[in-house]
This record gives structure tokens, C-alpha cells and sequence, in this order.
């Protein structure tokens, strides 16, 4: 295949992905607009110190067609200085995202995924996942969710990939779609996505036998998204977006009214509960709603008709407090070979980082721990010395009263007498 930068971005895959795709997407209708305010306004008004926490964000207000040329310009900026910069390394998947962001809906920003060669830079990325691998037991640079990332930027890009090693290494039956016992939704919903472009690109020439095989992933990860539906929504309400938007794509389950219906609703119900109040979040269930999947990105009429919603750029204010916070006692503990306990003392409404904190401060033999920054949030890279690894497929786990967190460290809110737990673990 010829090399993608000898590529013009323009008109690169014109593909109609599904004949009955437009009419049957559970969309968001007009009238329920307003209960996407929340979303929309959590984007317009979150502060972006550094471009991979806009990646979501600029992507999916190019494809969804809200208009806000301040805040695109720059996100646009920082994503750009992001890739130039020689101290920040970007993963598969946070390159891939980049290009996807920049390059929807045919901007001027196609030049600078041009001149900066990124998609062929991606090509690499994806390549050293697949040698890690090769020789890692199965075990990728980064995760399959970033995996599949950079196999979609590359088939929306005209990037090369092997069709071979997609076959190989995109089944179904992979552990790297699990953790532990549990099939991870938001994984297996990405991997439908690059899969479905990567049948439908014509510009691969591939054989009767991968293309059945292709056909046949797509299907079994569907049903397995669909097998993790619990009141309408698929994994959590975190996954639901990217799930809805895989399955638009490759079943009929939306086609049912009644499914549809139980979804947005469970959707509604969360957005106004404030679920959604990380950019990220917001960005990522937006699409769906709209009835857009990341697969029209380069679409030519992508972008063309922008939403108008009730927009407000105030950032909320701070509240004064009419009296003196509450305290609360939490315990903690951290699980290696052994456990190790103790009791601290944070302010009401505290997050788990909070308490990690505070131990830390009463003892950081015991409790000391790194943390990396993400656009999902602070990501807890060490306890005790002991880092994460993806070849090992170690994590650390964070857990309240016995059950894992569906939300992060810097995100999920304990309460007085909660049993919090950082536990070294296997996936």
C-alpha cells in the first residue's frame, strides 16, 4: 500500500456503512435537546490545560456539529503543541485520537496531519503493539481499547495495517477484551468500530476467508456487548455511549423502539444526576445520542449542519460555605501479599485520591503511591514502589465496601464509614 502521507486527507473512505443505518439510529430528538445542555455546556466550559485532555472533546464537536470557534482553535492549538512537543510521548491510542479529532469533518487541520506525517507515525505505534505482543504473551504497549483506536484512525486514514494480524489478534475469544472474568463493553464497542471500517474499506483487498472472519468478530462482540445490557444501559453509564454506537453499526437491537427508549431514558436519568461531569464523559456519549458513530468522521457531509443548543459559558462560582465542613473517618487499606490498614480523617465530600492522600501522610512507607494525569482523570501508576504493567497485565484496583469503582480515583466520592481498598491485581 502506498505510503499515507503521499495521501490526500480529502474524500479518503466514502463508504455507506449500513443501508438502513440513517433511519433506524436512536437519536435524540429535538425536543429532548435540552437534557444534552449539561454535555454540551461541561465541554463548552472545562478548563484544557494541555491537548490530550481535548482529544474527545475537539473530535466530538467536529462530528456533531456544534459550533464554537474560540474553543476548537484551541484545542486544535494545544493538541498540535501536544504531537511537536518532544517531552510528551503520545500512546497509540491518544495519536490516534488526535488525528481523528483533527481530521473530521475535512478542516484546515488536514495540512498539519500532513506536513507532521502523523498518520505514519500511527502506523508505527500500531506495529510496535502488534511486535509487543509477539513477544509479551498477547500483551499490547498500552490496552486493546487503544488498540483498536489506531486500527480505526488507520482505516479512516488510508494508513496501512496487516489484515492478517487483525485477524489473528482481534478475535473475539482474546483475554485482552476481559478483565478478570469481565468482558470489558467499551473495549469490545472500539474494536466493533475499527473492525467494521477495516470490512468496509474497499481499498483492501482481502480474501472471502478474512473477510468471513471479520464479519463473524464483529457479530460475537456484539452479542457480548449486548449480554452486559442491565436496565438499559451496556457495562456502565461510561461505556453506554461508545456501545450504542457499535451496535448501530452491527445489529439490529436499536431497530426495537423499546430498546431504544429504555436506553435514552437511563441516559436522561443520568445526565441529570450529573454523571457526566468529567469532558471526557460528556464528549464520549454525546455522539450516540446524535446519531453519530466515529466511523463518520470522514464522511463528506460530516460537521455540514450544526445543533443549535442553549449554550452558557459562565464557570459555576464558588460558594461560600454558611458553616464549617464536616469531617468524616474512612478506612483504608492497601493488598499486596499482605494487608496493610489504617483509619484517616477527610473533609465531607473528599474523593478516594483524598484518602489515599491523607494515609500517605500518616504513613508513606506503608501508603505511598504515584499518579499520572489523564483525560480520564488522575490514574494510580504505583503502590508502595510497585508499579502497573501492561506485559505483566497488573493494575492497581480500587475498590469501596468490596465492590470495584465505576468511576476514578480523582472522581468517585467517599462517604463517612466507607471500607476503602487499593489491591495489586491481575487482568
Amino acid at each position: 500500500m502506498r505510503p499515507s502521507g503521499q495521501l490526500p486527507l480529502t474524500g479518503l473512505l466514502f463508504f455507506s456503512l449500513i443501508p438502513s443505518q440513517l433511519c433506524q439510529i436512536c437519536v435524540v430528538n429535538e425536543t429532548n435537546f435540552w437534557r444534552l445542555e449539561p454535555l454540551i455546556n461541561t465541554m463548552l466550559n472545562a478548563n484544557y490545560t494541555k491537548g490530550t485532555l481535548g482529544l474527545n472533546v475537539l473530535l466530538t464537536l467536529r462530528l456533531v456539529g456544534i459550533k464554537n470557534q474560540s474553543l476548537e482553535q484551541q484545542l486544535s492549538q494545544q493538541i498540535k503543541e501536544d504531537i511537536n512537543s518532544g517531552e510528551m510521548e503520545l500512546t497509540s491510542g491518544e495519536l490516534a485520537l488526535g488525528i481523528l479529532g483533527l481530521g473530521a469533518c475535512e478542516n484546515q487541520d488536514e495540512e498539519f496531519i500532513r506536513g507532521a506525517r502523523l498518520v505514519s507515525k500511527l502506523e508505527a505505534k500500531f506495529q510496535a503493539e502488534i511486535q509487543n505482543m509477539e513477544a509479551h504473551d498477547g500483551n499490547p504497549l498500552t490496552n486493546y481499547y487503544q488498540l483498536s483506536l489506531a486500527l480505526l484512525a488507520l482505516c479512516l486514514f488510508n494508513g496501512s495495517y496487516s489484515v492478517t494480524s487483525v485477524t489473528c489478534y482481534f478475535t473475539p475469544e482474546n483475554k485482552n477484551y476481559y478483565f478478570g472474568d469481565q468482558f470489558s463493553v467499551d473495549t469490545g464497542a472500539m474494536a466493533v468500530l475499527a473492525l467494521t471500517c477495516v470490512q468496509k474499506n474497499t481499498q483492501k483487498n482481502m480474501d472471502m476467508n478474512a473477510e468471513g472472519k471479520i464479519s463473524n468478530y464483529v457479530a460475537s462482540l456484539a452479542n457480548k456487548i449486548q449480554a452486559e445490557r442491565k436496565q438499559g444501559l451496556f457495562g456502565n453509564i461510561f461505556s453506554t455511549g461508545e456501545a450504542m454506537q457499535a451496535l448501530f453499526v452491527s445489529s439490529d437491537y436499536y431497530k426495537n423502539e423499546a430498546n431504544c427508549r429504555e436506553t435514552l431514558r437511563a441516559v436522561f436519568d443520568n445526565i441529570s444526576r450529573g454523571a457526566f461531569y468529567l469532558p471526557i464523559t460528556a464528549a464520549q456519549i454525546l455522539p450516540a445520542l446524535m446519531g453519530k458513530t466515529y466511523l463518520d468522521v470522514t464522511n463528506p457531509s460530516c460537521g455540514l449542519n450544526p445543533v443549535k443548543f442553549n449554550t452558557s459559558t459562565e464557570k459555576p462560582g464558588t460558594v461560600t460555605p454558611t458553616t464549617a465542613p464536616l469531617n468524616i473517618l474512612v478506612k483504608y487499606s492497601v493488598r499486596i501479599n499482605k494487608t496493610s490498614h489504617t483509619e484517616v480523617t477527610v473533609r465531607k465530600g473528599s474523593v478516594f485520591l483524598d484518602v489515599m492522600k491523607a494515609a500517605q501522610e500518616k504513613n508513606e512507607t506503608l501508603f505511598r503511591f504515584t499518579v499520572e494525569e489523564t483525560s480520564w482523570g488522575p490514574y494510580i501508576t504505583s503502590v508502595q514502589g510497585i508499579k502497573a504493567s501492561n506485559n505483566d497485565r497488573t493494575y492497581w484496583k480500587l475498590l469501596s465496601n468490596g465492590q470495584p469503582l465505576s468511576q476514578g480515583a480523582g472522581s468517585h466520592v467517599v462517604q463517612n464509614g466507607d471500607n476503602l481498598e487499593v489491591r495489586w491485581s491481575k487482568y
